[in-house]
């Protein structure tokens, strides 16, 4: 059954302008349907645009960059059996996928056959698992989440907190990480609120939370769930602050959720409303081609794309091998490789770590209130 659903749904997409020219091969495995589809359409198209750019200015290593496109429906085994069929078809890299439940199914299979792979997914487990191959496009909540509850006791003064998060890998992830922050700032959790993935009623979460009289709430759902929430939170009249990581306050939130949206702060890896004139360049392009604003994880798709050309051209070969030993340790200055849009590095984990922002919605926007250093 796997195997026709593999076969049936892989989406094949060329992106070498010259198809006489000799191509590398690159899988782009991410959730173009199912629970998942906002964040994996927008990483998605985020790869698509980055490659297209390379292609246009003459490939790496002088070839062009063929991407085929497969879809993980946001499905674990259908994401490993998707990474197994690129493989198949002489990827030399993989960019996905996004959702963290996924990505520590599929990068074993990744693993097994030495290939790199670029992953949007934020969960602590992916970089704690000694894969050699695994690199982020984010860094993980055990990076984000300290930098968030550092700036909510120092600058919001914050000391009774609630907690609502996703009972998957990733809101698992997120979760540990707070609870271990918020025993190092002193935090009272007055409210531990657990949700499922795909979830479509907070209402009863709400009351909980309404309850708990906390000073401010840290929200960690996916992206859907987190506009669902914000929707249910300002029809019960929720005052209190509710802060999150980028899947509170991406802009893919910020479409689906309205009004509800303005308010919600927190902390964001990337994102296009930043004072960075890379980044702005990079989405004023991306709307003029796909007709919306990209969210963080098109921002993670398009570095991506840039990081494995200019670490391809350092190793001078598509090996592979070299290219994830290449990564370890490694730092691109934005200056050297300008797709990467911000000076990023990478430990020996496959972890990343640059600069952040804390924001707040305002307005349908992310208005920056805080630059945050590198952890």
């Amino acid at each position: 059954m796997i195997n026709k659903l593999v076969y049936a749904t892989a989406l094949v997409t060329t992106l070498a302008a010259a198809p006489a020219m000799a191509e590398l091969k690159v899988g782009s495995i991410v959730e173009l349907s199912g629970p998942g589809a906002a964040a994996g359409t927008n990483f998605r198209d985020g790869v698509k645009m980055g490659f297209e750019e390379i292609n246009d200015a003459g490939g790496v290593l002088n070839e062009q960059i063929a991407v085929t496109e497969y879809d993980s429906q946001t499905d674990p085994q259908v994401s490993r059996a998707m990474v197994q069929k690129a493989i198949d078809d002489g990827v030399y890299a993989i960019m996905g996928t996004v959702f963290s439940s996924s990505t520590v199914v599929n990068m074993l299979v990744a693993r097994q056959a030495g290939i790199p792979q670029f992953t949007g997914s934020e969960a602590p487990s992916i970089t704690s698992m000694n894969n050699p191959y695994i690199f982020r496009t984010a860094f993980g909540s055990q990076k984000g989440v300290p930098k968030m509850a550092k700036y909510m006791a120092d600058e919001m003064k914050v000391k009774k907190v609630a907690i609502v998060w996703a009972n998957t890998e990733f809101g698992k992830g997120g979760h540990t990480s707070f609870l271990k922050e918020a025993e190092n700032h002193g935090f009272e959790i007055v409210a531990d609120i657990p949700t499922e993935q795909a979830q479509s009623d907070f209402s009863a979460d709400i009351v909980k939370l309404k309850g708990a009289q906390a000073d401010a709430a840290f929200v960690y759902v996916t992206e859907e769930e987190s506009a669902r929430f914000l929707r249910e939170a300002r029809k019960q009249g929720v005052t209190i602050p509710l802060v999150g990581e980028t899947t509170l306050i991406g802009h893919k939130v910020i479409e689906l959720a309205g009004e509800a949206a303005n308010g919600a702060m927190g902390h964001v890896g990337l994102t296009p409303d930043a004072n960075i004139p890379a980044m702005t360049e990079m989405v004023e392009k991306f709307k003029a081609k796909f007709n919306y604003t990209p969210d963080h994880n098109a921002i993670k798709g398009y570095t991506a794309a840039y990081a494995l050309k200019c670490v391809t051209e350092m190793v001078g070969e598509p090996d592979s091998q070299a290219i994830a030993e290449k990564m370890h340790g490694l730092t691109l200055k934005a200056a050297d490789c300008p797709g990467v849009l911000m000076d990023v590095s990478w430990d020996e984990t496959g972890e990343m770590s640059r600069e952040s922002f804390f924001v707040q919605v305002e307005n349908g926007k992310q208005v920056v209130k805080a630059v945050l250093p590198p952890n």
